[in-house]
């Protein structure tokens, strides 16, 4: 039996080093990526940026060149932290998108490999199937039912059938669509049937890219949280340039000193601008999803970052997800009875001989379906079959899987030009094939329940006559015989049970959806331990349920049988109008509109079509449900950390803002001027993305319901702690400011007393959030970061204090020894009062 005439190997080794020197690699652009001047243009447009200029511009003004230059230079650094921050964010990026790299199915001296899309090269033979994307333009050599979607390229959303290409055919001139085409093109997309074809041209040669079309793995959209922040960003800012405007009127009306009241607006307005809201969720977002990628998920969209930590249902195959997708054929029963335990490599009886040689013929060489690559190995291996293999035989006509029929023949000619025909399928599709009489039917029931209780995927197998002339146009038009049934063991995989009780654990339900037989279903259900209470829903009730009866039934049901790919859909949307947050799996072409339709579509990176992981927000790398498991427990962490960053940077604008006010309000000197507002957010910029991004899972993180899609990850709650956090160290450095002055020491020194005791509460903050009270272990892997921080922070400080030039341009003075440590204490406890009510606070909801 042969798929292929022996010419078609593929290409050699040495063939394709040869052609890739020619031709170079199968791409027609890199991904979009901002380069440094572009990043640093980005940034001169930011308001922070432009207050340090005209603060600095204000300075020169005045005559103060050593604030000038000291303010340019911070305007300079604020450049190179943002910079380091965005690229960061890129750099992750690019990993995960070399991970979404497309893929494609090569025949390469014979042998069949996936490869990265990029290593194609001309002359290579493409292995296309249904729901995948064709990687460059080639020729089909040959093609069973193979149908295109060119709309890309004709804009035509009608699929284009072809057939293969005639010897010495002339392909030049040849354009996309229409019916009969023998080329297919880069960028379109499979969407029936299979077939072999000779690459042509790769990259910027192809017809997409002449005209530039180029597909993105990794969608970067902005996500709704982005888009909240940015809109809260929008209002503050315009609330900042308000208040700083009237304070700039308010000090040159008063005091009749412009310039000065210049300074004071501006160092008003770089403090209450919270600028580091959008960066610290960008950054979280792109290393949240280099994280998830580091346990094999992989987030297409940034989305899915935010939402895998919501998750309340799993919706999971049951074949490679939740077992090993290492099928191996297990139990043969013939349709006189007689049945066989399979051993690998053991001898097989004659009277099975035609029910497995039947098999084969039903089965494609080199498929990547197991259950076909299993029939064939077990063929292969047993003893007496090698006369049954009929490796002469031609493959004249297929007939595939349709959700109308599911079961697949195949028409083979034999050397004497005799019609042979195969069918294999689910046992009920061909039971209708072969008319089995009510009375065979039962008896054939009875067994394929007996084989799916033991947890076996059964399969049934005929052989047909065909009439003579040319094949008929269907399956049904051949006179098929019953041969019997074949038993498929798929083991379940070993982590799966643990995960599924870690996911209970967590709140989050587990159920199974399957096309297998239900008793099959319950059988790998009750191993994995998914609830099995209420049975198994089969695609046939399902269907015969109204919306009402089906959001019913999903509230008891977990584990779903014979299901159509297309009856997804409705299982995702009853679940999410019960109030559940769907994730769900799925790997062909119908599973699309399901994907899309989840809160978190998940496809598989192995087995998956390329039109299924276009669906997904996410893709599972290897296709273990623990990594599904794994990617919630990653996404609550996530979510945790980007809860704890935002409540840090609500508290720390609040002093910064307060004694940038404050003190002016009051008639006291100036206490914050622009150069000290940019030390402080040199110690804050990094800080959001070091410490609190690298800081660990909270104790209990699965012991917890997952958090309500609808409930905002920035809500009252914790602005409100921001805030009350923020307010308690506001206090505490107005206090030492004020005391200073009225012990009458100079303002300098007041001033210095007071942005000592800032930093150290700033630092305090950052402990507090990032640990959540929990002692500086609990920050984790930030906690080297946070503590390379704080040193750089102090001696920056300690710097500024010591340094006579420093101490003169930024108005500090040396204080005395017990000032500073009242004033380092009173931040301090501020922060423990701070730490005191988020333990009452969490107390409180503990014990509810």
């Amino acid at each position: 039996m042969t798929d292929a005439p022996e010419p078609l190997r593929g290409l050699t080794a040495e063939a394709v080093a040869a052609a890739r020197r020619a031709a170079g690699w199968n791409e027609i652009a890199p991904p979009g990526q901002r380069g440094l001047a572009q990043i640093a243009r980005g940034v001169a447009t930011e308001p922070m940026f432009l207050l340090l200029l005209v603060a600095a511009g204000v300075y020169l003004l005045l005559g103060d060149l050593g604030e000038g230059l000291l303010l340019g230079a911070f305007a300079l650094l604020t450049v190179a932290l943002v910079v380091w921050q965005e690229r960061r964010s890129e750099e992750a990026l690019r990993r995960l998108r070399a991970l979404g790299a497309p893929q494609a199915r090569v025949r390469r001296d014979g042998a069949v490999l996936r490869i990265p899309a990029r290593e194609l090269v001309p002359g290579d033979l493409l292995l296309l199937g249904e729901g995948e994307r064709v990687p460059a333009d080639a020729v089909l050599r040959e093609a069973t039912g193979l149908a295109a979607d060119e709309s890309l390229l004709t804009g035509e959303s009608v699929p284009v059938h072809k057939r293969p290409a005639l010897a010495g055919e002339a392909l030049d001139g040849l354009q996309p669509g229409g019916d009969g085409s023998p080329l297919v093109h880069a960028g379109t997309l499979v969407v029936a049937g299979h077939g072999l074809a000779q690459v042509r041209a790769i990259g910027g040669a192809t017809a997409v890219g002449r005209i530039g079309g180029a597909l993105a793995s990794i969608d970067a959209a902005p996500t709704p949280l982005q888009q909240e922040l940015a809109r809260l960003v929008r209002w503050l800012g315009a609330g900042a340039a308000l208040l700083a405007g009237l304070l700039v009127l308010w000090w040159g009306w008063q005091r009749g000193d412009w310039l000065q009241g210049v300074l004071a607006g501006i160092a008003f307005g770089m403090a209450m601008l919270p600028e580091e809201f959008p960066m610290a969720l960008a950054v979280f977002l792109a290393l949240g999803a280099w994280r998830l990628a580091s346990v094999q998920v992989l987030a297409r969209r940034p989305a899915a970052v935010e939402a895998l930590g919501s998750a309340s249902m799993l919706c999971v195959d049951k074949t490679g997800t939740l077992t090993e997708n290492r099928m191996r054929l297990r139990r043969l029963v013939a349709a006189d009875g007689s049945e066989l335990v399979l051993d690998e490599g053991g001898e097989l009886p004659e009277a099975l001989h035609p029910l497995l040689e039947a098999a084969v013929l039903a089965s494609r060489r080199g498929a990547t379906d197991p259950m076909d690559r299993a029939i064939v190995a077990t063929a292969d291996a047993a003893r007496g079959m090698a006369e049954h293999l009929h490796a002469d035989w031609l493959l004249v006509h297929e007939y595939p899987l349709t959700p109308q029929l599911l079961a697949v023949s195949q028409a083979w000619a034999g050397p004497d030009g005799a019609p042979h025909v195969a069918a294999k399928g689910a046992p009920e599709a061909v039971a209708d094939l072969c008319h089995l009489p009510p009375q065979r039917l039962a008896q054939v029931r009875a067994q394929v329940e007996q084989l799916a209780a033991q947890g076996l995927r059964v399969l049934a197998v005929a052989q047909g006559v065909a009439p003579p002339g040319q094949p008929p146009a269907q399956a049904h038009d051949h006179d098929f015989t019953w041969l019997g049934l074949l038993g498929f063991e798929d083991p379940l995989r070993p982590s799966v049970p643990q995960a599924v009780a870690q996911a209970r654990a967590a709140g989050v339900q587990v159920a199974m959806i399957t096309g297998d037989h239900a008793a099959t279903a319950l059988a790998i259900a009750r191993q994995a331990g998914i609830d099995v209470a209420a049975g198994a829903l089969t695609g046939e009730q399902l269907a015969a349920l109204d919306d009402a009866g089906l959001r019913a039934a999903v509230r008891r049901v977990r584990v779903f049988a014979r299901v159509q790919p297309t009856q997804k859909l409705r299982l995702v949307q009853a679940l999410q109008a019960d109030g559940e947050v769907v994730a769900m799996t799925g790997d062909g072409v119908n599973d699309a509109p399901a994907l899309k339709a989840a809160h978190i579509g998940i496809a598989m990176g192995v087995r998956g079509t390329d039109v299924a992981r276009e669906a997904a927000a996410i893709v599972l790398l290897d296709e273990d449900f623990g990594r599904i498991v794994g990617g919630v427990r990653a996404g609550r962490r996530i979510q945790d950390n980007l809860r704890k960053v935002m409540t840090y940077i609500t508290a720390i604008h609040v002093p910064i803002a307060g004694v940038a006010l404050l003190p002016v309000l009051a008639g006291l000197p100036p206490l914050l001027l622009p150069a000290h507002v940019v030390l402080t957010e040199m110690v804050i910029d990094p800080v959001c993305s070091l410490a609190f991004e690298g800081a660990p899972e909270e104790p209990g993180l699965m012991e917890r319901p997952p958090r309500p899609l609808h409930e905002r990850l920035v809500g009252p709650a914790l602005l409100v702690e921001g805030l009350w956090q923020g307010g308690a160290l506001l206090a505490a450095v107005l206090g030492s400011y004020v005391v200073a002055l009225q012990s009458g020491l100079h303002e300098d020194v007041a001033r210095t007393l007071a942005i000592v005791g800032l930093t150290a509460g700033n630092l305090g903050l950052v402990w507090l959030n990032a640990s959540g009270g929990r002692g500086l272990r609990a920050v984790g892997s930030g906690l080297r970061a946070f503590g390379w921080v704080a040193a750089i922070a102090t001696g920056v400080l300690a710097a500024a204090v010591l340094v006579p030039w420093l101490r003169a341009v930024l108005h500090f003075a040396v204080p005395p020894p017990g000032a500073l440590l009242a004033a380092v204490a009173a931040a301090l406890a501020a922060v423990a009062v701070s730490a005191l009510v988020h333990w009452w606070r969490v107390a409180r909801v503990a014990s509810r």
